[in-house]
């Protein structure tokens, strides 16, 4: 088996909470007084769309929300979405255990929307742990088809028995374990830990590997 040189990262679910995902959502529906029924509705309309790049958020709001008078303000409704983030501690120090061992090239592969990804990429200093970003946002193409995953693996030339993945969702694990990249199936961080060792994976610090 090769070494594995590349460990890439889900975001949402593993080491921040979901940005927008259907609990935030329905929050938001019950704060600003809005039909969760028609809200998700034409959420689902344009979340492809919204994640993927083709619409901003002020385009994606005007579609979900704003397409009539609010008592609230486009501001308001922003900050609560951006305030739904909430860091996940524990994975949070296995991610710092990893990246200061030097020995891995780390990356991430997620999907989201352009305003909420580069938010959440500078309130939690994601760019102290990761060399490259492949949110959906970026890349104009999501998970789980497999499309992103060769496209990364191309761009960052590595094979993909080099690789590990790790997503919280079995969907989005089938297509890069059908490519060959090593996956696991994020529950906690002692898990996470357990499984990467399993894989040759060092997560505390030591002599940097020659990628």
């Amino acid at each position: 088996m090769s070494e594995i040189n590349t460990i890439l990262f889900d975001i949402g679910g593993v080491i921040l909470s979901d940005g927008w995902g259907r609990a935030s959502r329905k929050q938001a529906c019950a704060k600003f007084g809005l039909s969760v029924e028609e809200f998700q509705a034409r959420h689902d309309k344009v979340a492809d769309s919204f994640e993927m790049g083709k619409i901003d958020l002020d385009g994606y709001l005007k579609e979900t929300v704003f397409y009539e008078n609010r008592t609230f303000s486009k501001d308001e409704f922003k900050d609560f979405m951006f305030a739904q983030t909430r860091p996940n501690e524990t994975t949070l120090d296995v991610l710092n255990e990893l990246a200061t061992t030097k020995r891995y090239l780390m990356c991430t592969i997620n999907n989201e929307s352009l305003a909420l990804n580069e938010f959440r990429i500078n309130k939690f200093n994601l760019e102290d742990y990761f060399t490259a970003f492949f949110s959906s946002s970026f890349m104009g193409i999501k998970k789980p088809g497999p499309e992103i995953y060769q496209r990364v693996l191309k761009i960052i030339q590595r094979r993909p028995e080099q690789c590990v993945f790790i997503d919280d969702r079995e969907e989005n694990l089938v297509s890069p374990r059908e490519l060959g990249i090593h996956c696991i199936e994020y529950l906690d961080h002692k898990q996470l830990v357990s499984d990467l060792e399993k894989l040759g994976v060092r997560v505390q610090k030591g002599q940097p590997a020659r990628l």
